[in-house]
């Protein structure tokens, strides 16, 4: 198992240099510049602007000392926010998206669950149907239709629908933006669980249990649950990565002030430093969760430890 920990992390080094470099060429290949403005500035004052954050060198040469500057833990100055550096901006948004995410995961792992233990123990039966039909729903309708539609049923019995600004945001403008977020990981993780939970429960080693005499109770959650919860301990890593990706969406669609949004005000206004900061955030959050979702197998099934 350390083994393969330690050749995880040395993979996750050139694949966050890959990232970065492309996430950094690609963001100045975009047309527009974070000095363009609708009034036509000074050329003198931008060439002074381009030149303090050295956007007048050649992109390769901003590309290293970007990478310099990352390598000692400096994000680097946002190009858009007067006085605030990147790693500040990322700080204060980060509690948002953090409670957003886990909030979320935690709602889509618990009610995903169940229910797919539901529809398994009552397979072929009206539960069943039921549970897929449901999860089929979940999975059609994404954030971005599912949002809109809870945003206006919110308002017609007064439910707090918009975050606007973090200091008048309380849990329950959390909610929607949850439950908006879970919805499709509810859909795939019940799917999910229903499956594995079928094919534990025709194992032998159930078979064993039962000829025992052990309670069905005991059966179910002591035997075949740990077995078939191993497959959505494997999805959780790219789960949480398609919960952070689709969380820019909802923190821009429910006005949250969270990292998410920041994303995409940054993007929209060529804010380079600030954007490249939150991608390689989320770029090791990606690998990391990933990491912690093998060790998580692994140490759930004895097997996974000996092929490592």
């Amino acid at each position: 198992m350390f083994a393969q920990i330690v050749r995880r992390l040395l993979i996750a080094i050139p694949t966050m240099l890959v990232i970065t470099a492309a996430a950094f060429f690609l963001m100045h290949r975009v047309p527009g510049g974070p000095f363009d403005t609708e009034r036509l500035m000074p050329p003198e004052i931008e060439s002074r602007l381009k030149a303090e954050y050295n956007l007048d060198l050649p992109i390769p040469q901003q590309f290293g000392l970007y990478l310099a500057g990352v390598v000692q833990g400096d994000l680097g100055p946002s190009l858009k926010y007067k006085d605030k550096d990147v790693a500040q901006i990322i700080a204060e948004g980060a509690p948002t998206s953090a409670i957003l995410g886990l909030a979320s995961m935690t709602l889509a792992v618990f009610v995903g669950g169940l229910l797919g233990i539901f529809a398994a123990l009552g397979q072929n039966r009206l539960q069943d149907y039921g549970v897929m039909g449901l999860a089929l729903v979940g999975v059609c309708l994404p954030p971005l239709v599912m949002g809109p539609i809870l945003q206006l049923a919110a308002i017609q019995v007064d439910w707090p629908a918009f975050g606007l600004m973090r200091e008048k945001m309380t849990l329950g403008h959390l909610v929607l933006p949850v439950i908006t977020l879970a919805l499709p990981q509810i859909a795939i993780i019940s799917r999910l669980m229903r499956a594995s939970m079928i094919e534990a429960m025709r194992s032998n080693a159930i078979r064993t249990a039962r000829a025992k005499g052990m309670p069905e109770w005991a059966v179910i959650f002591r035997h075949a649950l740990p077995v078939a919860f191993l497959p959505v301990v494997s999805y959780l890593g790219p789960a949480l990565a398609g919960v952070m990706a689709g969380s820019f969406v909802i923190e821009t669609l429910f006005q949250l002030p969270g990292i998410g949004r920041q994303f995409v005000i940054g993007a929209q206004q060529r804010d380079y430093t600030l954007v490249m900061g939150v991608v390689i955030l989320y770029a090791g959050l990606i690998l990391l969760f990933n990491l912690l979702a093998d060790v998580a197998y692994g140490l759930l099934d004895p097997r996974a430890r000996r092929a490592a």
